[in-house]
């Protein structure tokens, strides 16, 4: 059975209200990640996942599979677990809805290695090449045993240099492989597990739950969209590419 894209968006995001509609360079950035996943399995491997019937309209429009979950569903996660329930597979691609730059390659790399360790969860990462970034607490800081194993995540500026320094860092990138398996685990668990509630980082439930999860080496393209200020990051780097 092929994989299964869900992209899960929700509206009345608490950073952001209204995120997966809001505009970016012209498109909506739900559009913008849908057009990125798109590619790789092509349209109908490819679902929305949604509480809200502003997103479900938008997808109507512009031709996007789509399942309705309930509101209360407390992570991307929770909400592709019910999606799940609806939608068989063997193989769940969870891409974040707040990934507009996205690349095709790096969501077939997850899906790669996701085949290759069947029953594992992936999860993919890459560097983090300024102090910015390391310090900014909207984005997952990353640590990993040599074998690529997730030993934590964290919204704080890890691993943590004893003078204060920027050394070598690694950020989370929202791409994940679940099997149902694990997805059933996760949901039956029935809330946020308490280091995932401190740090609002859903993987960590996974680990919590005893799961090893695999860290997958991507590019550096991403950009997730937590804030407006994000928004005009990615429109930065999109104008940068039109100019090129």
């Amino acid at each position: 059975m092929e994989p299964l894209i869900v992209i899960p968006a929700r509206y009345s995001s608490t950073r952001f209200p209204g995120k997966p509609l809001a505009e970016i360079a012209g498109k909506t950035l739900l559009r913008r990640v849908w057009e990125q996943c798109a590619p790789v399995l092509g349209a109908e491997r490819v679902v929305v996942a949604t509480d809200d019937e502003r997103i479900l309209e938008h997808c109507v429009e512009y031709g996007m599979r789509y399942v309705l979950t309930p509101s209360a569903c407390a992570t991307g996660t929770d909400r592709l677990a019910v999606a799940a329930n609806k939608l068989e597979s063997d193989l769940y691609i969870n891409v974040q809805g707040d990934e507009p730059l996205v690349d095709p390659k790096d969501i077939e790399k997850v899906i790669c290695a996701a085949k290759e360790a069947p029953g594992e969860v992936v999860n993919a990462y890459c560097v983090i090449d300024n102090e910015d970034d390391y310090l900014r607490r909207t984005i997952p800081k990353v640590v990993m045993r040599p074998d690529g194993r997730l030993l934590y995540m964290s919204r704080a500026p890890i691993p943590g240099e004893k003078g204060g320094m920027f050394v070598k860092a690694w950020k989370q990138v929202c791409i994940y492989a679940f099997p149902p398996i694990a997805l059933r685990d996760f949901s039956a668990h029935g809330e946020k597990s308490e280091l995932e509630a401190i740090e609002d980082i859903e993987i960590l439930r996974f680990v919590e739950l005893g799961y090893e999860v695999k860290m997958v080496p991507v590019g550096m393209s991403s950009i997730a969209v937590d804030t407006p200020e994000d928004v005009r990051r990615v429109e930065r780097v999109l104008a940068g590419r039109l100019v090129k």
